[in-house]
């Protein structure tokens, strides 16, 4: 299978229209129809439902899925092994909401200064989903709040700690209070991660299971209930970093007592060669330390 074949089909994915996906790709419209003929012949799988509008099958979800990633891995592997006489290319970061993206902004702009042809992409998610595409390759470096697994990591732990508290609405009674102790927990709607092992640290500062809370929903980044709590429908068990990013004066964060902090690495893939724009700006941080 060519690398060419997914990108047409990526094309074709994204444009829902043979005939569009064609002239976007400066190819003829029978060419495109019958590459993607021959991918589905070779594959052996239907790939799309055909219409007025395309639409993929089960397996054409898939595969887009899999397109997608071996699509920017040939990417990021061409743009690392380019000639180039000055230091370019995209460096690519992912991280949740942490207070240690403060360290990166200033790490990203210094650098940028020094290197004005990088670009960088940043890629926002829970640890567990930024640690699964650097196993994959698809990104460069990645900051994973512990406790974490990075066995198949080399990595830095950070200086600064994230902070655990109660993101709640400022009408709510809790938010008087200035810190807010275990026993303030219980009986009120509440959301927290969805993560196990950051599940168990909360159990072990509590001393209770997480399941005697009255659990509200879980969620793996904290965007996805901000409403909810400015809303006043339930309050969040988070760290501090995840909601600075939020200004709203209907919103507050409450740290708990005593204090339970959690510590972040800057990883990257074990074994991975340090060259190009990633390899400099490695260097790059470790100078900042």
């Amino acid at each position: 299978m060519e690398i060419r074949a997914l990108q047409y089909f990526l094309a074709v994915v994204r444009e829902e229209n043979i005939t569009r996906a064609a002239e976007v790709l400066h190819i003829t419209q029978p060419t495109l129809s019958r590459q993607m003929a021959q991918l589905e012949e070779e594959i052996g799988v239907q790939l799309f439902v055909r219409g007025k509008h395309l639409q993929l099958t089960d397996a054409g979800v898939m595969l887009r899925r899999r397109a997608e990633e071996v699509v920017t891995l040939m990417n990021k592997i061409e743009s690392e092994f380019e000639e180039q006489a000055d230091i370019e290319g995209v460096i690519s970061i992912g991280s949740g909401g942490l207070l240690t993206m403060r360290f990166l902004g200033l790490a990203m702009d210094s650098f940028r200064k020094k290197y004005p042809k990088v670009q960088y992409q940043l890629y926002t998610n829970s640890a567990e989903y930024v640690k699964e595409r650097l196993e994959q390759g698809l990104l460069d470096f990645g900051f994973l709040l512990e406790p974490i697994d990075v066995t198949k990591f080399d990595y830095i732990r950070m200086k600064e700690k994230e902070r655990w508290g109660l993101f709640l609405n400022t009408s709510h009674p809790l938010a008087e209070k200035e810190v807010i102790t275990k026993d303030d927990l219980f009986d009120i709607p509440i959301i927290t991660t969805d993560r196990v092992s950051l599940q168990k640290e909360l159990e072990n500062w509590m001393g209770q299971e997480i399941s005697r809370l009255n659990i509200f929903a879980t969620h793996n980044i904290i965007t996805n209930v901000v409403m909810l709590v400015a809303d006043g429908i339930a309050s969040a068990l988070t760290v501090e970093g995840a909601v600075n990013l939020f200004e709203n004066s209907r919103m507050v964060f409450r740290p708990l007592y005593p204090e339970l902090s959690m510590t972040t690495v800057l990883a990257w893939k074990k074994f991975q060669p340090n060259f190009g724009a990633a390899g400099k700006f490695l260097e790059h941080i470790k100078s900042m330390f």
